[in-house]
């Protein structure tokens, strides 16, 4: 056979990939090769047409900022690295080899780098956060909330602005000077 025989027999798939193909129902209870019991036993065109092979779900969580990914990179290729020198360490002190003593010195300096880069995952993302972080929407409820409360203020101040100025000048309640 051909390769795109072969294929087509091993997958069970027709040549047209399910255009123009005749039904390939099995008989109850057998199974081709890799068919689970209770797999999809239609026509390969049915199959093509109800399974895609490739869908599109929504990430869970949108994507780091660029700056961020970047100093979490950094930090995570910084602890691989001491990581890596406190194991040989570890094991050059077990051999009693003289490079012991120069990679813990390496660890200790290394560790040090580590809690830096962490620190600057933390602190890059804080202020990312500060700067871009909050994208007010005119629609937003929490904006429309404070523009009330804002306007009911300016209300009340109003009204005992004028309440003042009326009763404030003279006691006698004239709205002009005497």
């Amino acid at each position: 056979m051909d390769g795109g025989g072969q294929l087509a027999d091993r997958f069970g798939v027709g040549a047209g990939h399910g255009v123009g193909t005749e039904s390939r129902e099995r008989a109850p209870g057998k199974r081709g090769r890799g068919q689970e019991p209770g797999s999809y036993r239609g026509s390969p065109g049915e199959y093509a047409q109800r399974r895609q092979l490739w869908v599109e779900e929504p990430a869970a969580h949108p994507r780091m900022p660029d700056p961020v990914r970047r100093a979490a990179v950094r930090a995570m290729l910084i602890v691989a690295v001491t990581l890596v020198q406190a194991m040989t360490a570890f094991f050059c002190a077990l051999a009693e080899s003289w490079l012991a003593f120069p990679m813990v010195l390496s660890s200790v300096a290394s560790t040090v780098a580590a809690t830096w880069g962490v620190l600057d995952v933390w602190v890059t993302r804080q202020v990312w956060s500060q700067r871009n972080g909050v994208v007010s929407a005119p629609s937003s409820t929490a904006r429309q909330l404070r523009r009330e409360r804002r306007r009911a203020r300016r209300a009340a101040r109003v009204a005992a602005r004028a309440s003042e100025d009326i009763r404030g000048r003279g006691a006698t309640g004239r709205l002009s000077h005497p």
